[in-house]
């Protein structure tokens, strides 16, 4: 959009450290459990392992990382009507929650997070941060924009259907992060 291409043909006046500036991303993780490797002796005809027989629940999980490895609390969005405080306990410190039907992000999802993270980076128009993100559709809202411009976050979008390599958070964070919870669900199987 025309208000993100003219702030990326100012950004060298914010003059922005490696901790002023995030990616923000999102992945969905499941519940349902996928078996790591099995091992079985050579020639065995049938070999099995323990899964779980439920169809999983996809929640919706969005965090924002800087350049220096520093990290805002995550927000989870659940495949619920309502957001209930319990379905974050035990989770990450100072996580967030929301819920909507689909448990995918949605505009008003992506606003409450970027308040919570505001409240977190205490970045204000005198002291802006910059936010790289992809172009999805619930990071675009009015209300969204309106309320970073008033609070010291500039938005840069990746192009659209851009590769992974450019979303460092799927390459570094996310596919290790799903290998531990369905290796964990694995050990608990």
């Amino acid at each position: 959009s025309m208000f993100f291409d003219n702030q990326a043909a100012g950004l060298d006046h914010y003059k922005f450290e490696p901790q002023d500036i995030y990616n923000i991303d999102k992945t969905g993780i499941t519940t349902e459990q996928r078996p790591d490797k099995v091992v079985a002796t050579p020639g065995t005809k049938q070999v099995g392992s323990v899964t779980s027989a439920e169809r999983g629940t996809f929640v919706t999980m969005a965090v924002a990382v800087n350049a220096i490895g520093n990290c805002v609390p995550p927000i989870f969005i659940f495949p619920r009507v309502n957001f209930l405080d319990y379905f974050i306990r035990g989770g990450p410190v100072g996580s967030i929650g929301s819920a909507n039907p689909s448990g995918w992000m949605k505009a008003p999802d992506f606003l409450l997070f970027m308040k919570h993270f505001v409240a977190h980076t205490k970045c204000s128009k005198e002291k802006p941060v910059l936010i790289l993100l992809d172009n999805h559709e619930s990071h675009l809202s009015l209300d969204t924009i309106d309320y970073c411009k008033n609070n010291g976050v500039v938005l840069l979008t990746f192009t659209p259907h851009c590769s992974h390599k450019l979303q460092p958070l799927d390459r570094t964070d996310f596919g290790p992060l799903k290998k531990f919870i369905n290796s964990a669900a694995d050990g608990w199987m």
